[in-house]
């Protein structure tokens, strides 16, 4: 079953709050339905161990994939799963504003469509985080940094793909967090998270240091 559809389904048997940036709370969701997320953000992370291993456009260098035995991650943890209402941007293809190009680790730039932007509620703070979209693809992209960089976590901060569901809504999950290619291998070109896109927080989900 596709990602998409597994997320509208735990939307509608109440997983995933309605109210917008509420965190997932154990309290009113079955063992079962907190056991079926987590087998999902498990089957993720077998994925992608898969793909680093064995597809030809691996990041990882050669001596580094012989001796793979995984991608290292933080325990999968409910509190940093959010769902809500995309508060979504002006769409107008002449506003400036309705563009992102984002700097490089190489110094060269990309452009992204500044989508819209995603409030969430942690440990009682409320945070707000900005989400982008390629011209090329369906998928949501949120680049961001924490304060995990540098130290748990890639230093050139992190990465997090997510779907549009209907009326807009989206599930923001932490625990599928991913560091950019250049992370494994320098002849890779990755874009450099946003200043709005900056917590000031330790977002401690998602995956860790290679090494």
């Amino acid at each position: 079953m596709k990602k998409g559809k597994i997320i509208f389904i735990l939307l509608m048997i109440g997983i995933f709050s309605p109210i917008q940036g509420i965190p997932v709370a154990v309290e009113g969701v079955t063992q079962e339905e907190m056991k079926l997320e987590e087998q999902r953000v498990l089957e993720w992370k077998k994925e992608r161990d898969a793909f680093f291993r064995n597809h030809p456009r691996s990041p990882l260098l050669p001596q580094d994939k012989r001796n793979f035995k995984g991608l290292k991650y933080y325990p999968f943890n409910s509190q940093y799963m959010f769902s809500g209402r995309i508060e979504r941007f002006v769409f107008n293809i002449n506003n400036p504003k309705y563009y992102a190009t984002f700097l490089t680790d190489k110094g060269t730039s990309k452009r992204y469509l500044s989508y819209g932007k995603f409030r969430f509620t942690l440990d009682g703070k409320q945070y707000a985080i900005e989400i982008y979209k390629s011209i090329l693809s369906d998928y949501l992209f949120v680049p961001f940094k924490d304060k995990t960089n540098g130290k748990e976590t890639y230093d050139g901060g992190r990465y997090l793909d997510a779907e549009v569901l209907p009326d807009y809504e989206m599930v923001l999950d932490y625990n599928m967090a991913y560091n950019p290619s250049c992370a494994y291998n320098e002849k890779f070109v990755c874009i450099l998270p946003p200043r709005e896109n900056m917590l000031d927080m330790e977002i401690r989900a998602g995956e860790k240091n290679f090494k």
